[in-house]
């Protein structure tokens, strides 16, 4: 991971299973400045009940849950042609998986990055299944106490894998008095390891205090349209917000230096004008 900042686009649920739209997102985040994109996985049959998939919702692809949840996934063939889409932009992508059955689905992808979202941090059977894998994983902490946390962070480093902690507000979208920034920090010294901030706020404030903090990945959803459908679009980021985001946490990480009393060369010159005396 390095001392970088690393940039994930959260596309997540935003494409609405189209995968032209999937595409234009990934060239947006790109365009941007992410160093990577996410997607979420699931096996609709596994993650809900036979009754909840029966039962009514209307949506762009029909009148049951069952439409609505399976319209927002992408098939196989869509994920090799967004493998391919991202290899040819030169940026990376990877998936947070609901069930062990999308984990094995994308175990076949050669992919840099694992995920655990939030949802997901007690579902031991899949997070044993993610720490096995070996990748660089980034496990997001909303709607979590310390001791899932805990129980989550000893089974990867029990087996070695290495893991990047997420501060994560699981509210979409987040107020930004609920944001509670400081737990950067919190985790950093409480886990001794990477740390980064998945937000969900409208701005982007929030993100940029992170890396002030010492966050060194941010996380935030992406989308064409705000107030287009789906749960997720109004906490996400257009094209604009993305990209201040991105120049505002790069100015910040170069602001905060590196913390190491050094005289500049510029200094020495200002002194040899100012200390007269000398």
């Amino acid at each position: 991971m390095g001392d970088d900042l690393l940039f994930v686009g959260e596309i997540g649920i935003n494409a609405s299973g189209n995968i032209e739209d999937a595409f234009k997102l990934i060239d947006m985040a790109k365009e941007c400045g992410c160093d990577a994109v996410k997607f979420q996985k699931r096996d609709v049959d596994t993650v809900y009940t036979k009754e909840f998939l029966d039962s009514p919702r209307e949506s762009p692809w029909g009148t049951t849950q069952r439409a609505q949840k399976e319209g927002l996934e992408f098939t196989h063939t869509d994920y090799v042609m967004i493998d391919d889409h991202c290899f040819e932009r030169d940026i990376d992508w990877f998936a947070s998986a609901w069930d062990t059955k999308s984990q094995e689905f994308l175990s076949h992808f050669n992919l840099k990055y694992n995920k655990i979202a939030s949802a997901m941090l007690t579902h031991k059977d899949l997070v044993k299944m993610v720490a096995d894998e070996g990748k660089h994983t980034f496990i997001s902490t909303g709607m979590s106490n310390f001791k899932q946390i805990d129980d989550v962070v000893g089974l990867f480093r029990a087996v070695g894998c290495p893991f990047t902690i997420l501060h994560c507000v699981s509210v979409y979208p987040c107020r930004d008095e609920w944001c509670n920034v400081r737990m950067v920090q919190t985790l950093k010294e409480r886990y001794d390891c990477p740390v980064g901030y998945s937000g969900h706020e409208l701005g982007i404030l929030p993100s940029v205090l992170a890396v002030s903090l010492g966050a060194s990945v941010i996380e935030r959803h992406i989308t064409s349209d705000r107030s287009g459908y789906g749960s997720d679009q109004s906490a996400s980021l257009e094209k604009e917000g993305l990209s201040r985001l991105i120049r505002d946490c790069k100015d910040v990480h170069k602001m905060l230096g590196d913390g190491h009393k050094a005289i500049l060369p510029q200094e020495d010159e200002c002194a040899a004008k100012l200390r007269y005396w000398a």
